[in-house]
C-alpha cells in the first residue's frame, strides 16, 4: 500500500520471516494477545465507582429484560448496550465475578491488537506487525484498560478496527473495495452500539481528511456507498429505535443531552486544561514512550502518506477529545494503534536484546500494577457485600445513606431495587456529574419506580419501618447517619464500609 514505507521495512524482512516461523501463524501471535489479557482479568476486585456500575448493570439486565440497561432498576441510558451484552454472555458461560464482568473490555483490547497486526502483516511485513503488537500489548495504558470494566476499551477496539478495514477499502485507488466497506460499516455500527456516535464520527474524522488531502475524493465518496450505510443501520438502527419507541424521552437524553450538551458543557467532572491528553500518552506507555521523539522524527522526515495517516490519526482522536473540557484518560485509547505503530518504526535500528530488555520491563510493570491494585483494593465493598449475601433473608431492603456503593449489589447478588437516602431536592443536583444525577436521570424514563429508590434523608428513620428487616449499607465516614436511628445493629464492618440491621417493626 506504501511503497516508501514497504522498502524502509525491507532489511527487515529476511528477520521478520524468522519471527514469523519462530513465532508460529497469524493465529499464535493472535492467541498469545488473549491469554496475556485473560491471565489476570479476573484477578482484582472491582474498582469504583465504574466497574462496580458497569457489572451491576449487565448483571441486572442479565436477571431482567436483555434489552434495557438497568442500573438500580431504572433504565440508564448514558450508554448503549452492547459492552453488556458482552459481559452477559461471558457471565452465562463463565459465571458471575469480575472475570465475566471484565470480558467486553478484554473483547475490545483483542479486537485493536488482532486488527492491526492482520493490517500491518499485510502493508509493512511481520517485524513491524509483531513489534507494534508488542508495544500495543505491554503499554500499560492498553494493558490495564483491556481489563478494566468500563466501555472505552470496547469501543476503541472497535473504532480502530473501523479505521482499518476501511483502509482495505480504499487500497487501491480509486476504486473503493465494497466487502471491506460493509466490514468497516459493520465495526462501526458495533462501535456506536458500543459507546454513541464517536463509532462513525472517528473514523470518518480520520479517514475522511486523510483521503481529501491526496486529492482521493472519488473514494471518500464511494465510502458513502448505500451498501455501507445498509449494513450500518441494520446492526445499530434496531436498539435506538426499539428503546426510542418504548421511552419517547430517549432520543433527547442520550443523542442530544449525553451527546451534544454534555461536549459543549463545562461543569462536568473531571475538567482538565486544553492540553491534558498530550502527557498522557507518553506517560502511560512507558517505558516505550522513550522512542516517541524518535518516532516523530522519523515520521516527519518520512512524509510518506501511510506515515501522514498515522500521525493524523493520533491528532484526530487527541484534538477531538481536547475540545470538551471534561477529559478521562480513556477517551483517548483508539489512539494506541498509530502510536504503537510509529514506535515500531522507531525501533527498526535497535538490537534484538535491547528491544526484549524493554519489552521484559514494561511486561513487569504491567503485571505489578495489576498485583498494586489486588492487594490494595481501593474502596472495595466486596467484605461488605458477601456478609450481606450470607445474612440477608428474601424480602429483606437494603439502603445505601448518601453514597452509592456500586460494587454490592454485583457482590451480593441481590434481586430487589436498593433505596438510596439522600438530598434529592437539592438544586444543585442537576449541575453535578455524580451518581446522584445518574439515578435522577434514570428516574425519569419510570417515575414510579424512582420515588420508590429515592427516599429523602430526612425519612431515613422511616426507611426503617417496612415491617420486614432492612440492611444499611454505608461508608464508613458515614456511619454516624445510621448509627443514631431506633433499633439498629451494627453486624460489620471494614476499612470502607459498615452493615447495620433493623429488624422488622412499625411505626404506625
Amino acid at each position: 500500500m506504501d511503497n516508501t514505507l514497504a522498502s524502509a521495512s525491507a532489511p527487515w524482512s529476511r528477520e521478520g520471516q524468522l519471527l514469523a516461523r519462530l513465532t508460529g501463524s497469524r493465529g499464535v501471535l493472535l492467541a498469545a494477545l488473549a491469554l496475556w489479557l485473560l491471565a489476570t482479568l479476573g484477578m482484582r476486585p472491582l474498582l469504583l465507582p465504574d466497574e462496580g456500575r458497569y457489572a451491576s448493570v449487565a448483571l441486572e439486565m442479565l436477571d431482567g429484560d436483555w434489552l434495557v440497561p438497568t442500573l438500580n432498576g431504572l433504565p440508564f441510558f448514558h450508554k448503549p448496550p452492547l459492552f453488556y451484552w458482552v459481559d452477559m454472555a461471558a457471565m452465562q458461560i463463565f459465571g458471575v465475578g469480575p472475570f465475566s464482568a471484565r470480558a467486553g473490555s478484554m473483547l475490545g483490547g483483542w479486537l485493536m491488537g488482532a486488527s492491526m497486526v492482520l493490517a500491518l502483516r499485510r502493508w509493512h511485513g511481520p517485524w513491524l506487525a509483531q513489534h507494534a503488537l508488542l508495544i500495543l500489548a505491554t503499554s500499560p495504558f492498553f494493558f490495564i484498560a483491556s481489563q478494566y470494566a468500563n466501555h472505552d476499551m470496547l469501543v476503541a477496539g472497535l473504532i480502530s478496527t473501523a479505521i482499518l478495514a476501511l483502509l482495505r477499502a480504499v487500497e487501491k485507488p480509486p476504486a473503493v473495495n465494497l466487502r471491506w466497506l460493509a466490514v468497516g460499516a459493520a465495526a462501526c455500527a458495533l462501535a456506536t452500539l458500543a459507546k454513541g456516535l464517536i463509532g462513525f464520527v472517528l473514523p470518518a474524522m480520520v479517514l475522511g481528511p486523510w483521503l481529501l488531502a491526496q486529492g482521493r475524493w472519488r473514494q471518500v465518496v464511494g465510502l458513502l456507498h448505500p451498501l455501507g450505510w445498509l449494513v450500518f443501520l441494520m446492526i445499530a438502527a434496531p436498539w435506538f429505535v426499539t428503546i426510542q419507541l418504548r421511552y419517547p424521552g430517549f432520543f433527547d437524553y442520550f443523542v442530544m443531552e449525553q451527546h451534544f450538551r454534555r461536549f459543549a458543557q463545562s461543569s462536568f467532572n473531571n475538567v482538565q486544561p486544553f492540553w491534558f491528553f498530550l502527557p498522557v500518552i507518553p506517560a502511560l506507555m512507558l517505558p516505550w514512550a522513550a522512542w516517541i521523539p524518535v518516532a516523530a522524527v522519523r515520521a516527519w522526515r518520512a512524509r510518506t502518506p501511510m506515515v501522514g495517516l498515522y500521525l493524523w490519526w493520533i491528532i484526530a482522536i487527541v484534538g477531538f477529545f481536547s475540545l470538551p473540557s471534561s477529559k478521562l484518560v480513556g477517551y483517548v485509547l483508539p489512539a494506541l494503534v498509530p502510536a504503537s505503530i510509529l514506535v515500531a518504526m522507531a525501533l527498526q535500528q535497535a538490537s534484538r536484546t535491547h528491544i526484549k530488555a524493554v519489552a521484559t520491563l514494561a511486561a513487569v510493570v504491567c503485571i505489578a500494577i495489576v498485583i498494586a491494585i489486588t492487594r490494595q483494593a481501593p474502596k472495595s465493598n466486596r467484605g461488605a457485600a458477601l456478609a450481606l449475601a450470607q445474612a440477608m433473608a428474601p424480602g429483606d431492603t437494603v439502603v445505601m445513606v448518601d453514597d452509592y456503593l456500586y460494587d454490592i449489589p454485583f457482590y451480593a447478588r441481590l434481586q430487589d431495587p436498593v433505596v438510596f437516602a439522600s438530598d434529592w431536592d437539592n438544586p444543585q443536583l442537576a449541575k453535578q456529574d455524580n451518581w446522584r444525577n445518574e439515578l435522577v436521570d434514570a428516574a425519569r424514563f419510570a417515575p414510579a419506580r424512582g420515588a420508590a429508590a429515592l427516599r429523602p434523608m430526612a425519612q431515613l428513620d422511616r426507611v426503617a419501618c417496612a415491617g420486614h428487616t432492612v440492611w444499611f449499607a454505608v461508608a464508613s465516614v458515614k456511619a454516624p447517619s445510621v448509627a443514631g436511628l431506633t433499633g439498629v445493629t451494627r453486624i460489620y464492618r471494614d476499612a470502607n464500609t459498615e452493615l447495620w440491621r433493623a429488624n422488622a417493626r412499625n411505626c404506625s
